[in-house]
């Protein structure tokens, strides 16, 4: 099996070490994994603004790049629901293609649980009381629910009940450049039902980076940590 993996431009520039772990992870679980140079940006910002002759273009960067891949892996529920869901719209020039990347296409923990079968992967986070923030598009766009919380626990991480772990945090992408009051207040809302636990992670940067922002300016003692690496971290204690 060939997986390619996406890091994306918030992996790349900030979860660096989150990417590295996800190719951990997979080569762990005995897939061939490379990182194609060629990769770009999925588009999602383009075509969140409307500029859809750029994300077009993107995404055919996207689709000449991945396009041999037997699987597309993603530590990103957001790129990775941009090019499951609506890919197949933007280049309806290349449809059949555009189509089956989409459906060769998984955000990391999905990949894992569903296609792989692993359920175990360790018991390195035995004692770690983690929060799990369910993205907007992992969780409506992708149906990634119970698939990486699955995973914490068998790595003995105890997942507390957090009442609102399926709100937005406010980040969207561009909207919390455009309405920042707007988004540091979803933000707000959200940790302030934050229970007490050692981590919070989510399968996505964007959402993590609003969140920790916000809970570093109110000195919060919790880590923010991407899933791969809490995943791998669990298999490495």
């Amino acid at each position: 099996m060939k997986v390619s993996l996406f890091a994306t431009c918030l992996g790349d520039q900030f979860y660096a070490d989150a990417c590295v772990d996800a190719v951990r992870l997979l080569r762990y679980a005995g897939v061939d994994v490379d990182v194609p140079r060629s990769q770009t940006c999925c588009g999602q910002p383009a075509y969140n603004t409307g500029r859809r002759p750029e994300a077009i273009r993107m995404a055919h960067q996207t689709l000449d790049t991945f396009g041999s891949a037997d699987y597309l892996v993603l530590p990103s529920g957001s790129c990775a629901g941009m090019i499951r869901c609506f890919y197949p719209d933007l280049m309806k020039n290349n449809l059949e293609h555009a189509q089956a990347l989409a459906d060769r296409t998984y955000e990391l923990s999905d990949f894992l649980v569903e296609v792989l079968g692993i359920q175990d992967l360790g018991s390195g986070l035995t004692g770690k009381r983690i929060a799990y923030h369910h993205s907007c598009h992992a969780l409506r766009e992708l149906g990634v629910c119970n698939q990486p919380i699955s995973l914490l626990k068998n790595c003995g991480a105890e997942v507390v009940t957090w009442g609102a772990d399926e709100e937005c945090c406010g980040f969207g992408g561009l909207f919390s450049a455009k309405l920042p009051e707007v988004s540091a207040a979803m933000a707000d809302r959200k940790l302030d039902t934050l229970p007490d636990v050692d981590f919070v992670t989510s399968t996505d940067g964007g959402c993590l980076l609003q969140l920790s922002g916000r809970g570093n300016r109110r000195r919060l003692p919790t880590q923010f940590r991407h899933l791969a690496s809490l995943l791998w971290e669990g298999i490495g204690s």
